[in-house]
């Protein structure tokens, strides 16, 4: 199989099949938290990084104002061009999601798929806690998810999965090359392996994420005095099922609140 190297995110028709065609699950758990933890009514909502905008455009659809922020320019046009089909404003925003500020206030924000752990200092991390409780409202939520580096037993080393849509198949694979707890770095390399009724090949990219055990992230949230943790998920998404943050945790859905 031909082998492409190249950033994954410059190719937004694929990365929304791999991470859009499980959004049902999402979708309904961001609903349920605006519901359970929004001490205000939720009608304005912002996603940063939110690439191709797999979930802003449902929302959008349930009658939701969306806005999203994302620094790769073919994922917003993606995004953009999807908002615009569905007969909506191209709200969607080429920008840095550690130095943004709304013209206006949201009810709510979510990061929903390890996109925060790009953010490779304990700085840039805060710095992006703090733009999104300036954006925030009052009583407003901040749903994040991440991938926790558990400390007593062994982190998951790979992942894989497959999907389809029409004639186009994608299978990926997300492989754990160096992990660095010092420095707090881990290296993956990621792989779309890309089949259409014409021609089949692979797209190959190194990602470099930060890690963080549950003591590292909760002083970091303690670090930003506007927001608050709620609660805590497990990536079963059940409302009804909160987790405790323990040791060996390791997919978690943070819920934040403006205080």
């Amino acid at each position: 199989m031909e082998t492409i190297p190249g950033n994954l995110y410059d190719f937004p028709r694929y990365y929304d099949l791999v991470f859009g065609s499980d959004w049902k699950a999402e979708f309904q758990f961001l609903l349920d938290c605006f519901e359970k933890h929004a001490l205000r009514q939720v009608r304005k909502i912002f996603e940063p990084a939110c690439g191709t905008g797999r979930l802003i455009f449902r929302l959008a659809k349930a009658g939701y104002r969306v806005a999203g922020l994302d620094l790769n320019p073919a994922a917003i046009r993606y995004c953009n061009d999807r908002l615009a089909r569905h007969g909506f404003g191209r709200t969607a925003v080429v920008g840095d999601m550690t130095d943004f500020r709304l013209s206006r206030g949201v009810d709510a924000a979510f990061n929903m798929i390890n996109s925060f752990r790009h953010l490779l200092t304990e700085r840039q991390a805060g710095d992006h806690l703090r733009c999104v409780a300036n954006a925030l409202r009052s009583g407003g939520v901040y749903i994040l998810g991440l991938h926790l580096t558990p400390t007593t037993v062994e982190p998951m080393e790979e992942e894989s999965w497959s999907a389809r849509r029409g004639n186009l198949c994608v299978n990926t694979r997300l492989w754990t090359t160096d992990r660095d707890l010092v420095q707090r770095r881990e290296q993956f390399t990621m792989s779309y392996d890309v089949y259409t009724p014409t021609r089949s090949f692979r797209i190959e990219d190194a990602v470099v994420f930060r890690t963080y055990t549950v003591p590292q992230i909760k002083r970091l949230i303690r670090s930003v005095d506007d927001l608050e943790l709620l609660e805590t998920y497990d990536f079963a998404y059940e409302i009804d099922q909160p987790i405790s943050l323990t040791s060996d945790a390791e997919d978690v859905v943070f819920v934040l609140r403006k205080k």
